[in-house]
Parts: structure tokens; sequence; C-alpha cells
């Protein structure tokens, strides 16, 4: 039967980590192991300074889960060492709770985490829902199935996970799937300086929600459309085109 290992970086908690897991039992077996608070941006962090604790918990729906108090990427980590003894066909990573575009990718513990999946050679799928109220999360669980499907079936390449994005609106109302690359995310963080009760300054990293050139075929342009974007992500980060370049340099 198939296996998926269901993780997150808002915590073991979340109520959108219960809705993805409910959803891809529909595939076969889920073991949820997320981490036992918020990892929101944490990035792709690996502990190597410290014991790390793992422990059962029972999630609201009366199912049992496992948590530890590492990050979203160490969940993936313990579990392929062996804390989890059942192999794992996929990794599905989320439902987080705000969009993950463009260069969010690079501070996500959700992407994180299918990250660490693909590193030890599993198929890895991060999914976030867009902003907005009412929360549609089960739009978010049901287009994951969908694309979990697609990877069960047909199976990623190596050092490659999907990066899903969904907007929020009920299912039906989603106008399909988009093959994406990443966009242009436009941040408009600004620094705060504030002083303790004690008159030592502090600074806090704010601004209003970043934003995005909605260009054609990227991530960004598809969630404003309606689209589940779907981006193909790899684990080598070297820009090839300027190799030859860098050889340049030092020919002479």
């Amino acid at each position: 039967m198939t296996h998926i290992l269901v993780t997150n970086d808002d915590g073991v908690e979340s109520p959108a980590l219960l809705a993805l897991a409910q959803a891809l039992r529909e595939l076969g077996t889920v073991t949820v192991f997320a981490p036992n608070r918020n990892w929101s941006a944490a990035g792709h962090n690996k502990t190597m300074h410290k014991p790390l604790r793992v422990w059962s918990v029972n999630l609201t729906d009366g199912s049992e889960g496992l948590t530890t108090d590492g990050a979203p990427s160490d969940c993936v980590a313990l579990a392929a060492l062996g804390l989890v003894e059942t192999p794992v066909d996929l990794v599905v990573s989320g439902i987080n709770t705000h969009p993950n575009l463009g260069v969010d990718v690079t501070y996500s513990g959700t992407v994180a985490a299918a990250m660490e999946a693909a590193i030890h050679g599993w198929p890895g799928v991060a999914v976030s829902l867009d902003d907005g109220e009412p929360r549609y999360w089960q739009s978010a669980a049901a287009a994951a199935i969908v694309v979990a499907r697609q990877v069960l079936s047909h199976g990623l390449p190596a050092n490659t996970l999907l990066n899903v994005n969904v907007p929020n609106r009920p299912f039906a109302e989603l106008k399909g799937y988009r093959a994406t690359r990443l966009g242009h995310r436009v941040y408009r963080d600004v620094l705060i300086e504030r002083n303790d009760p004690r008159g030592t300054p502090y600074y806090w990293i704010g601004g209003d929600p970043p934003t995005g050139i909605e260009e054609s075929g990227t991530d960004l342009a598809a969630l404003t459309d309606g689209y589940v974007s779907i981006t193909p992500l790899h684990m080598d980060m070297t820009q090839h085109r300027f190799l030859d370049t860098i050889r340049g340099w030092f020919s002479k």
C-alpha cells in the first residue's frame, strides 16, 4: 500500500495539516510527522547543535502522529534515518497558510521539507494556499490529491520537488492546473527599531505583505488567474549558463 509522509512548518496542531492528512488517506496510509511549533520562514534548517526530541501526539480527529522540537526538514530527515520504519513513497508538506511564490521558496520551511525529501531520494511536494478569508483548506487538500496521484503514477526526476500554490477559493471554482516557473516576488520590508524596557535597542523586520510581478508563465500569474500553480524545483542551484564566463575569468 502507498505510504505518504505528511509534514508542515506551521506546527502539528495546524488545522491545515489535518485537512491535508485526511485528504491523502484516500491514496494510502498516511504518517504525520510535524514540528511541535511554528517554523514559518525558517528555511532549510538542519539541527546539529542539540538533541532532538520526538514524541507521539493525538490529532484532533483522534488519529496518531509524531512531533519533534526540530524543524520541518528535521522531521523528514528523522523519518528517512529510521524513525519511520515503513518505506515512504511520497512526502507532502503543507498546507502552508500563505503562498510560497518566487524566492519565497528559499525562506519557506514548507518547501524545505520537500527539499529534504529530494535529498533522501523521496518525491517531495510542497503545498501552499493563497491568502484570503475564509480559508479554503479543503480546496488545497483536494488539489494536493490530484498532484500526488500524478507523482505516484509518474514519479519525479532525481533531486526534484514540486512547489504547489492553490488559489483560496472553493474547489469547484479552481480553473485548472498550470506548470509554471518561479516568478519575481517584490518585498516591502522595513527595519523597525525599538527599545526594550531597559533602553536597549532591538530590531524588527516589518512592512507590508509582499507583492509580485505577474508575468505570463509564472507561479504568480497562475495563482492570480485562478489556476493551481505547479513549479518543479531542482536541488542543483548551479547557474550553468554562467560557468563558461567564470572559466574565462581564470583562463588567462
